[in-house]
């Protein structure tokens, strides 16, 4: 049998302890959060701080309109994105798409691409990616650029790609965030 995970408390939430399966509400799980990066909660996959030891990493976001989930980049595996709530453009191999509550998004390995909240509220999307971690690059792309979604130089290194914008940290959930 598969034991239950404990979930231990922390000041910002309730996080998933050791191996096997749990539930967890969003709304009492730990977040990460940044002005003008949005939320993202990480009850499976801590992407920004400590990996958990996961085959999928799934991610919902939260984002307010002109806010980035990520850094233009592409992955050496697939990922797949569903938009939950809200609006979004998507900048995928230097095009945009419009994007709107429910379209489903699937990025194959090594496609370039992006998320950007628009229209008038927050956008609520899922991220769902493989976690083989083996490559990741972050192309300068003028698309993403308008969006403010790119970096100024090619870079493998996301310490690189990531340094001129705050970084997201800990917190607990926020009203507004998941849609009621």
């Amino acid at each position: 049998m598969v034991p239950e995970a404990k979930l231990e408390k922390t000041e910002h939430g309730l996080v998933p302890k050791g191996e096997g399966w749990f539930v967890l509400n969003l709304r009492e799980a730990e977040w990460r959060h940044a002005d003008g990066r949005g939320a993202v909660c990480v009850a499976l996959d801590d992407f920004e701080g400590w990996q958990q030891d996961v085959q999928l990493g799934v991610n919902p976001f939260a984002l307010e309109p002109g806010e980035a989930m990520a850094r233009y980049h592409w992955e050496a595996s697939q990922e797949a994105f569903l938009v939950v709530s809200g609006e979004a453009v998507l900048i995928v191999e230097g095009e945009e798409r419009a994007l709107r509550q429910w379209d489903f998004v699937h990025c194959p390995p090594n496609t370039r691409h992006v998320i950007v909240a628009t229209g008038s509220g927050p956008c609520l999307l899922i991220a769902v990616g493989a976690r083989v971690h083996d490559s990741l690059g972050f192309p300068a792309d003028d698309v993403a650029k308008r969006h403010g979604a790119s970096v100024e130089e090619d870079t493998t290194d996301g310490s690189v790609a990531y340094a001129s914008i705050p970084r997201r940290e800990p917190t607990a959930y926020r009203d507004g965030w998941l849609p009621a």
